[in-house]
């Protein structure tokens, strides 16, 4: 019976410490997945002088998948614009807000992209996968001022792609268990709905009136190129319902155009 004892108190000991250890462990885990990011001191890009007009496309998939379309833009502002234009993308697919702007610092493709030339406009594909995952208001808003600020900084024109609409419910209910599992306590612990899409939208507006950024960027409204989602869905989205097809990257690059020539005009 002694040996009993003892050995269930060994037992409740080994099992207090890894309890501890897990709450530990999910603490640090949460603690850094779900913080927002610090304010970063922005390093400068390259200037140069030659007359090319370059623009940049950052972000997250919508960027990546921009890259076989990069020549719809060039051909959209070739009639207007009479100068070389080149446009360069760098992004990586299922990238939230803060790991954009952490990769600006700490990825060397990264900070290479930005170094070795001088983009005049930069547009910006950000947030989406905060909606997706669940993330903080907060977390979007400093991620995003972040990014800004480093675009200002480098005298690069940012042009910020707001929150599109998708199907964000569906989306939801089509990921694996462990995932919904995971959007479920993302949306406890950071107070976040499933369909954020709006709040999130709103906080970009209050970022930019809270910091005076009105006249330092554009902000791409979803309504202005993708007014009505159920109806467009089979013309501009491919089969995921969440990401453009050709037809709406030539939609939306028609929207970026046009703020580009109207910003030069200026």
């Amino acid at each position: 019976m002694l040996i009993v004892r003892e050995q269930m108190k060994y037992f409740r000991i080994l099992l207090s410490f890894l309890l501890i250890c897990t709450i530990v462990a999910v603490s640090y885990i949460s603690y850094n997945y779900y913080t927002a990011p610090k304010q970063r001191v922005p390093y400068l890009s390259k200037s140069n002088n030659i007359d090319t007009l370059n623009i940049a496309f950052i972000g997250d998939s919508w960027a990546v998948f921009h890259n076989n379309h990069n020549c719809i833009i060039r051909n959209l502002l070739a009639d207007s614009i009479h100068r070389p234009i080149a446009v360069y993308t760098m992004g990586v697919c299922g990238q939230t807000s803060k790991e954009i702007y952490k990769s600006i610092f700490d990825n060397p493709y990264y900070r290479q992209f930005f170094q070795q030339r001088k983009y005049d406009f930069c547009i910006v594909s950000a947030g989406i996968n905060d909606t997706y995952k669940k993330m903080s208001i907060s977390y979007y808003s400093k991620s995003m001022d972040g990014i800004i600020s480093f675009l200002i900084a480098n005298k690069i024109r940012p042009i910020v792609l707001e929150i599109p609409d998708y199907n964000i419910e569906d989306t939801y209910k089509h990921q694996t268990f462990f995932r919904r599992m995971l959007r479920q306590v993302s949306m406890f612990i950071n107070g976040t709905p499933m369909d954020c899409k709006q709040l999130f939208r709103n906080a970009l507006d209050d970022l930019v009136k809270h910091n005076s950024y009105e006249d330092k960027l554009y902000i791409v409204r979803y309504k202005s190129w993708n007014n009505n989602y159920i109806y467009d869905i089979n013309k501009l989205y491919r089969y995921d319902g969440m990401h453009l097809n050709a037809n709406g990257y030539t939609v939306l690059d028609s929207t970026f155009a046009k703020i580009i020539i109207d910003d030069l005009k200026k």
